[in-house]
């Protein structure tokens, strides 16, 4: 029965990987595969067991009580996620997100390179890696005529943003989903990856400033675009602002993250309705009375254009990763490695993973999606809170995904938006992509060692 069940896996996580081949949505293989193998479970009448990560051990449970665990512990990061992107939807609706243009004065090639990739950098790790990706890759269309030229900014934004989306814990849904599930700590994270990530991200820009497209100036001149919104620039920092009080949240009352982030949607959202019933327009400057602003709610209007089929997805691969969590297969699993797999010299340092595990778990989340990966090493590995492991899978799923077009959220956008080949990509920026996620590697391993050797 374990082999039908792995098979079933298998199966279904072959699907999600060639979505763009068989133009079938990844939603739809990662909620069947879900459903079946808790069928499996069911009718079969397998036993499931609870891991108990204190003494390192399957403790036997019911089905009914493991499916439950697991459906709170998933509904904790998609509440998350619904609140976080119903904020974003929000700043959008005001347009909020064009006063970030108005930082974009240079015509130089080289430093809008700098200026994009550290945009991405910092917008990433407060409005996750995808939403920071289509904001710049819409400013830059606007910015930068050449589409040559706009290619190759469109690749070192994915590389930013998904390095800046690795070292916080509202930056990356994998990040997300090992801070709620309490494996590290926000400013444990941040002290561990914070500086790799920078590594990740400045190396290629580097390298990147010795080619031919990033040298010399843009044709266009920059153009000065009047604000759809008089409230834009407002509900961009008060939006940005809760977010970024999530964390601070969670620290001062203990509570689970989503509670912080229903607080934050609740107050973003009541100004959103005081300025809609102040009757702007979003197709006019000066603010007067129209039926947009009339009889639209901004807070209803942005939850309609919330990605459903995204958080369909994170339910049905998450729960399914659960199932065999629950089988104890993942538990033994992680045993077979800690044999196998060479701790490459840190068992002095009390290491329990190999570095090399992680490190080829993040060339893997350039393959196949991050999400159902980090969710596997989190059912597989019974280590404590801010385990230095934690921070460095946190790292490696993060940033890993940089070296293919399709490896990430923000690569996948950038690639529809952009129409980015896959082969010009991995020809031109995968190599610049590895070089920093190498560097970022050998960072993270430095700042590690001399930690747990002070």
């Amino acid at each position: 029965m374990e082999s039908i069940i792995i098979i079933v896996f298998l199966a279904g996580y072959l699907a999600i990987t060639l979505e763009h081949n068989l133009k079938i949505d990844k939603l739809i293989p990662a909620l069947a595969m879900m459903a079946i193998l808790w069928a499996i479970i069911a009718l079969a009448h397998l036993p499931v067991f609870e891991v108990n990560t204190d003494l390192k051990e399957l403790e036997p449970s019911h089905i009914d009580e493991m499916l439950l665990h697991h459906l709170g512990k998933t509904a904790e990061i998609l509440v998350f996620l619904l609140g976080a992107m119903t904020i974003v939807e929000i700043i959008d609706y005001f347009d909020g997100f064009a006063t970030i243009k108005g930082y974009i004065r240079t015509r130089k090639k080289s430093k809008l390179l700098w200026l994009f990739s550290i945009l991405a950098f910092i917008l990433s790790a407060i409005i996750d890696n995808l939403t920071a990706t289509i904001v710049l890759v819409t400013i830059l269309q606007k910015v930068i005529k050449e589409r040559e030229v706009r290619l190759w900014f469109a690749g070192m934004i994915i590389i930013a943003a998904n390095a800046g989306g690795a070292w916080s814990p509202i930056g990356d849904v994998t990040t997300t989903m090992l801070w709620i599930g309490n494996k590290v700590s926000a400013l444990q994270l941040i002290k561990f990856v914070l500086i790799p990530s920078i590594v990740c991200m400045v190396l290629p820009v580097l390298v990147a400033l010795r080619y031919k497209a990033f040298k010399g100036n843009i044709k266009a001149e920059l153009e000065e675009e009047k604000p759809k919104s008089p409230f834009g620039a407002t509900m961009l920092y008060l939006g940005l602002g809760s977010i970024v009080f999530v964390p601070f949240f969670k620290t001062i009352t203990h509570l689970p993250p989503y509670v912080g982030m229903m607080l934050s949607l609740a107050v973003v959202a009541a100004f959103a309705e005081i300025y809609t019933s102040a009757k702007f327009s979003i197709s006019s400057v000066d603010g007067a009375e129209s039926q947009a602003g009339a009889h639209h709610s901004a807070v209803h209007s942005s939850l309609s254009k919330i990605e459903l089929p995204s958080i369909l997805f994170f339910l049905g691969i998450l729960l399914a990763v659960a199932a065999l969590e629950s089988l104890g297969m993942l538990f033994e699993f992680a045993g077979t490695l800690d044999t196998t797999m060479p701790l490459l010299g840190s068992e002095a340092l009390g290491q329990s993973v190999s570095d090399l595990v992680i490190l080829i778990l993040g060339v893997a989340s350039a393959i196949i999606d991050n999400v159902p990966l980090v969710a596997a090493s989190m059912g597989m590995f019974s280590i404590p809170l801010d385990d230095s492991v934690w921070h460095f899978i946190a790292y490696s799923a993060g940033t890993g995904g940089s070296m293919l077009i399709i490896g990430s959220a923000a690569g996948v956008v950038a690639m529809g938006m952009e129409k980015i080949d896959f082969f010009w990509y991995l020809k031109k920026i995968a190599w610049l992509a590895f070089v920093g996620f190498i560097g970022g590697a050998a960072a993270f391993i430095l700042i590690r060692n001399l930690v747990l050797n002070a």
